[in-house]
């Protein structure tokens, strides 16, 4: 059989046991792809200021943009996931980055908040909500001993790709303005994922129809289809407790602006000679970069859910902090660094233990269904927290709230997440189903 009798999916699939050096490819690959998607999310806080003062808008009506962004991203992950199963990784993440692309174009161009929302918030979310499924899921396929590693890594990039491009923008806003930034940056972002997605192929399963000449694929076990995982508590339990988390680390991410505002970190604030608010979001991006990997890796050799007590407690206590002592400008700075340190791992941690507890087989419908606690937390920490703001003129209790659901998350994690899934693993195996 030639590759042009194959279904769409199985073009740009190679068997493993003749894969050489093929996972790291497509790591690298992986990696550079999650590099190019991250600004979209993790640069938004540059843009707010010019955005509320160009179209004359409130904070929280301007922070709607944020939510659909993360609706449109995860929200939909299930329908993300079916696609995914639909069409080959390349193709796939090449139409996800064309998409994130005309995102950036169009929203240059918008004069009114709806038009906004369409563009940054619905087509971005799209679209690096396909680069994003795509990637884990060649992840959770090549690396089966070392998911936490894999996908921690491009997850990881994810956290800290948008270091390259946060002092570039901030300086481009000031020296040619909002709209030829968003151009500029757009076409480059596109043209970048797009020739990291040409390379993108999946791991030959044992029933798809490949050329037996090549190398005999290894069996993968049946696992979890989607509306068997939904009827499980265990798979309720994750998303609660991924969602508890993801509030408070999406509120950092939307509202780190704001936040700088209120402490009385202006533009003129500076840190070591460089201007408080990007020097902050760039140590938040190599934050949230590193976090991925390194609590993945420690996830590997602890487990999933005693990582999980250590970097929820850590970013409760973070985020505490911040509140305590952020009004000084070296604290704000390495404060909202550890914040991002706390949160991101949930990016590997949980990918990781679906793909444990549910098998890798349909990684990309399952793990498109965990991405919707994703978008539960940036309506949450993103126009909800900026409302409760903007009636209270006050940051504390929402903090407040917010490191009470990280205290939570991680007692939940660790008392009744891990033997609930202990006695799922050891089930699932007995019956052959991992």
């Amino acid at each position: 059989m030639n590759a042009s009798t194959l279904p769409a999916q199985a073009v740009d699939m190679v068997p493993r046991k003749a894969a050489g050096s093929a996972p790291w490819v497509q790591l690298v690959l992986g990696m550079v792809a999650m590099m190019a998607i991250s600004s979209p999310q993790y640069v938004w806080a540059l843009f707010v200021q010019p955005l509320q003062a160009s179209l004359g808008v409130s904070l929280s009506a301007l922070q709607v943009t944020f939510a659909l962004f993360s609706i449109f991203q995860c929200g939909i992950g299930p329908v993300h996931g079916e696609l995914a199963s639909r069409f080959s990784s390349r193709t796939f993440a090449a139409m996800g980055g064309l998409l994130v692309g005309l995102s950036w174009v169009s929203s240059a161009y918008v004069t009114s908040l709806p038009w906004l929302y369409l563009t940054y918030g619905v087509l971005s979310g799209i679209g690096t909500g396909w680069v994003y499924v795509a990637v884990v899921e060649l992840m959770v396929q090549w690396f089966p001993a070392r998911r936490g590693f894999a996908v921690g890594m491009v997850a990881g990039c994810y956290g800290f790709g948008a270091i390259v491009t946060t002092f570039p923008i901030a300086a481009s806003i000031r020296d040619n303005g909002l709209q030829k930034t968003l151009v500029m940056f757009g076409i480059a972002l596109a043209v970048i994922i797009v020739l990291a997605a040409l390379g993108m192929k999946r791991v030959v399963a044992a029933q798809d129809p490949v050329d037996a000449g090549l190398a005999a694929p290894i069996p993968v076990a049946p696992g979890y289809a989607p509306r068997e995982m939904l009827k499980t508590p265990l798979f309720w339990l994750m998303f609660l407790i991924m969602a508890m988390v993801a509030t408070g680390g999406l509120m950092a991410i939307s509202q780190l602006g704001a936040l700088a505002k209120h402490f009385g970190i202006s533009s003129e604030t500076a840190v070591m000679g460089m201007a408080a608010l990007p020097l902050a979001l760039t140590l938040d991006r190599i934050a949230n970069g590193l976090t991925r990997p390194f609590f993945g890796w420690v996830s590997d050799r602890i487990g999933r859910e005693p990582t999980m007590l250590i970097a929820f407690m850590l970013e409760a206590f973070a985020i505490l902090m911040l509140l305590m002592f952020g009004t000084n400008p070296v604290a704000f700075v390495v404060l909202s660094a550890v914040v991002f340190f706390g949160w991101g791992e949930i990016y590997s941690l949980f990918p990781s233990l679906q793909a444990d507890v549910f098998g890798a087989r349909h990684a990309a419908k399952n793990f498109g269904y965990l991405l919707i606690a994703t978008a539960v937390g940036s309506i949450l920490g993103g126009p909800l927290a900026a409302l409760l703001y903007e009636k209270t003129r006050s940051w504390d209790l929402i903090i407040y709230i917010i490191v009470a659901m990280d205290i939570a998350a991680a007692l939940l994690s660790i008392a009744v997440l891990k033997p609930m899934r202990v006695r799922w693993v050891a089930q699932a195996r007995q019956d052959g189903r991992l």
